[in-house]
């Protein structure tokens, strides 16, 4: 390999899986953790870092390395980049996974060292759980992993750290840092902001309802179209908000302008165009590349409620080779039955985990 130490700042999911992939495809050489003293010594025990020192020692966790990783939110990736480019040793590679690069770019610019050096990076992979006990060594495979090139940087290291991001299983893919913020502001921060949006105006028209049936109703399409809803605002999105505003209301106002033209169809058989379009390019959306939130293809069940189920049909799963994502009691009714909602990694796998169920005789179908 080109690097032979590396080390992780913010060893939280994407840090402490990055750790974990590097040791799954036999990276041999040292991985040190810049991250808080619980947090390191939960990275150590589950192999994730050697070792790690919190944020006050940073120059100690970094002068030796060759390669280094920013896993932090992007405010803080800012905030510590100065201290990061003046404590790596001449010849070092920094990098990082902020979900925005324009501002990270220049501010690792601004630094003005010119003996060691910065490519941005953005892993197009992530979880709904967060923390590095949450970390995950295949978090990466089949993920899209953007690199930022940048002219100053050696050909060894650009081509070094390329080749190591695939070796973890990602699909590296070099962009600028504006087509980048302009891309992710179309298809990850305006549909992050559209889905906030409508459930907030849907949990405003409830609560002024007297029949409170708009959220009793909010099932099916909704509850999948505004999943995303439910993550916090801060850390990530206060930050992503804050350096890519100029990117994210241009998607905005064009989303609006798009929403008019619509609305104006509504009634009319035009409007046909737009689902045929649509249908189209949705179907056309690669399925087997993993996004920030990997989706997952989901089976329901429907079964006894007694003991045993859950682990008759697992053990079965597992006697063929499938993986069960997630699983999810939906609705039970005790003593009689219930359903489960069951996630696959896609959808050959879940269509593999229906044969399974009906060969059991459990009532099952895709969703």
């Amino acid at each position: 390999m080109a690097f032979e130490r590396i080390s992780i700042i913010g060893v939280g999911l994407i840090g402490g899986s990055l750790g974990l992939a590097l040791r799954r495809i036999g990276f041999a050489g040292e991985i040190v953790g810049v991250s808080r003293d619980e947090t390191i010594t939960q990275a150590v025990a589950i192999g994730a870092v050697d070792r790690g020192v919190d944020y006050q020692h940073l120059a100690d966790g970094v002068g030796q390395a060759d390669l280094v990783f920013i896993c932090s939110p992007i405010q803080h990736i800012i905030d510590t980049l100065p201290a990061i480019m003046r404590g790596v040793a001449p010849g070092a590679l920094v990098t990082d996974v902020g979900s925005t690069k324009r501002r990270i770019g220049d501010a690792a610019r601004s630094i003005g060292r010119t003996d060691a050096f910065f490519m941005g990076g953005h892993p197009m992979a992530g979880s709904e759980k967060s923390g590095v006990t949450a970390a995950d060594p295949f978090l990466f495979q089949n993920a899209i992993y953007i690199l930022v090139p940048d002219s100053g940087v050696p050909q060894s290291l650009h081509h070094g750290l390329r080749e190591l991001i695939r070796s973890l299983g990602a699909r590296v893919l070099e962009l600028t840092a504006d087509t980048h913020d302009t891309v992710v502001a179309a298809i990850s921060h305006l549909p992050q902001l559209l889905a906030t949006c409508l459930v907030e105006m849907v949990g405003h028209l409830d609560e002024a309802s007297d029949e409170k049936a708009f959220l009793t109703l909010a099932a099916g399409g909704f509850r999948d179209m505004t999943r995303i809803a439910s993550s916090p605002f801060a850390p990530v999105w206060r930050d992503i908000c804050g350096t890519n505003p100029d990117r994210i209301r241009a998607m905005v106002d064009k989303y609006q302008q798009a929403l008019s033209r619509l609305a104006d169809s509504v009634g009319a058989d035009d409007l046909a165009t737009s689902f045929a379009f649509a249908n189209q390019v949705r179907n056309g959306i690669p399925r087997d590349t993993k996004g920030f939130i990997h989706r997952l293809s989901e089976v329901l069940v429907v079964c006894e409620d007694k003991p045993g189920v859950i682990a008759e049909i697992a053990t079965a799963m597992a006697a063929e080779g499938v993986n069960i994502n997630d699983i999810e009691v939906v609705k039970v009714r005790e003593g009689l039955g219930g359903t489960l909602r069951l996630g696959f990694d896609d959808d050959q796998v879940a269509r593999r985990a229906l044969a399974v169920l009906q060969r059991l005789r459990y009532e099952a179908r895709r969703l």
